[in-house]
């Protein structure tokens, strides 16, 4: 049986190579072909997770199930040469998280479908999150309830894998986890994850483990989802403070064989990813920053029709992804706040991003697809790029990048995926 290549995870730090390892936690095509290219050159693995409201059975937002993912991520490896040996398929808040509405035992029994889906597409990484309540239950659990419905999961996953040749799948655990896709609230300062939080983190779940007869899938699993004081809400980022997590960080010492995962990184900088890694939180999730550099490549783009074709489109980019969001507007309503311009400025560019839950859908793609048309492969001034696009210009204009739409919003991504990969180098 093939090795899990994250099994050994807890000592990368201590030896020569990569210390950490970013988790593209997106669906979006772009996104997913810059993270390959950006991790082509490099020694590391390229970790892609989806999440339970992306990709589930029941098809998730994006319309995939995990085995339609798996062949989606693989159909995108192949057009660009990327090995699918190097890629890792993650499930990330895998949970009653989408069925919260119904009764426990009616949501658990989806989400035992939904690992099981996982596990026997052959997602080697699952991270099991049954933090939250359901109908009826507070709206955070019990720790000793959090890991009995996590090992439950757990038994699900192990009794779905495919076995031949493939990896056993590793495991992510927590109690104290960030919900998807960042707060719902503007953030000041956020409160740690105790040492003695951590380590009973831990210590129940392995008990609930055992309990449930499945020791073996507790020696599999690699990290403890804590909170280091990161977070990002609509307005504003929390930045990671090396010296404030310096408690949490020790307790690793005593957690043998386990590094943290540290969700919700978007907008950190290069320094404090590289903090963060250093510190023992080796695995780096980061999935609207992504799209969010990519809209605004989309946007400056967009920007750029408007100026050298203005007549050649019915509807911009963003207008179009306006009326989009203002005809189903339940993927932003709850999460925005304020008066009726404070909402549209949130629709296009809060940290949020919750316009990345509209890319999916036929018409974004195809005004997506318009904008790409009328630009072409057509070389861009390099005044309306530093006007419009002014991150890539040094690059354009050092013969470095191409000065062409696709090249650019590419780069964009790879641009932020740099700084994970230095982090995590």
């Amino acid at each position: 049986m093939t090795q899990n290549p994250l099994h050994d995870i807890a000592t990368w730090l201590d030896r020569a190579g990569p210390s950490g390892i970013p988790s593209i936690c997106s669906a979006h095509p772009m996104v997913l072909e810059a993270s390959m290219r950006a991790t082509l050159p490099t020694p590391l693995p390229l970790l892609i997770e989806a999440t339970c409201n992306q990709v589930n059975q029941d098809g998730g937002y994006t319309g995939m199930t995990p085995r339609d993912f798996r062949s989606f991520v693989e159909q995108i490896a192949a057009e660009n040469g990327f090995p699918t040996e190097r890629i890792i398929l993650a499930g990330d808040h895998l949970g009653p998280n989408p069925w919260k509405s119904l009764p426990a035992e009616g949501a658990m029994e989806k989400a035992e479908a939904m690992i099981s889906a996982f596990a026997a597409a052959g997602f080697s990484k699952l991270h099991l999150d049954c933090s939250m309540g359901c109908q009826g239950e507070p709206v955070a659990l019990e720790d000793e309830e959090t890991a009995s419905r996590a090992a439950r999961l757990a038994a699900a996953a192990e009794s779905a894998l495919p076995g031949g040749d493939a990896p056993k799948p590793v495991y992510v655990i927590g109690t104290e986890v960030p919900i998807p896709g960042g707060a719902m609230h503007a953030l000041d300062e956020l409160e740690l994850t105790t040492p003695e939080d951590a380590l009973r983190t831990v210590q129940v779940h392995e008990t609930a483990f055992a309990q449930a007869g499945q020791s073996d899938a507790f020696t599999r699993v690699i990290a403890a989802v804590v909170q280091p004081g990161v977070e990002f809400g609509s307005h504003n980022v929390v930045d990671y403070n090396s010296s404030k997590a310096e408690a949490l960080s020790a307790t690793l010492k005593d957690m043998p064989g386990l590094v943290f995962e540290a969700h919700s990184t978007d907008y950190q900088t290069r320094a404090n990813l590289t903090d963060l890694v250093r510190d023992g939180f080796a695995i780096l999730k980061v999935g609207p920053g992504l799209t969010f550099v990519l809209r605004e490549a989309l946007y400056g783009l967009d920007a750029i029709a408007e100026e050298l074709f203005p007549a050649r489109r019915d509807e911009t980019l963003r207008a179009s992804m306006e009326r989009i969001m203002l005809a189903s507007p339940e993927n932003w309503a709850k999460y925005y706040h304020g008066s009726t311009a404070e909402l549209a400025l949130q629709r296009h560019f809060s940290y949020s991003d919750r316009i990345r839950y509209y890319w999916p859908q036929p018409e974004a793609d195809a005004a997506v697809a318009r904008l790409f048309e009328v630009l072409e492969d057509k070389e861009l001034p390099e005044t309306l790029i530093g006007q419009y696009l002014g991150a890539r210009y040094e690059s354009v204009r050092n013969g470095r990048l191409a000065p062409t739409a696709r090249s650019l919003a590419m780069a964009a991504v790879e641009s932020l995926m740099e700084d994970y990969i230095s982090a995590c180098e």
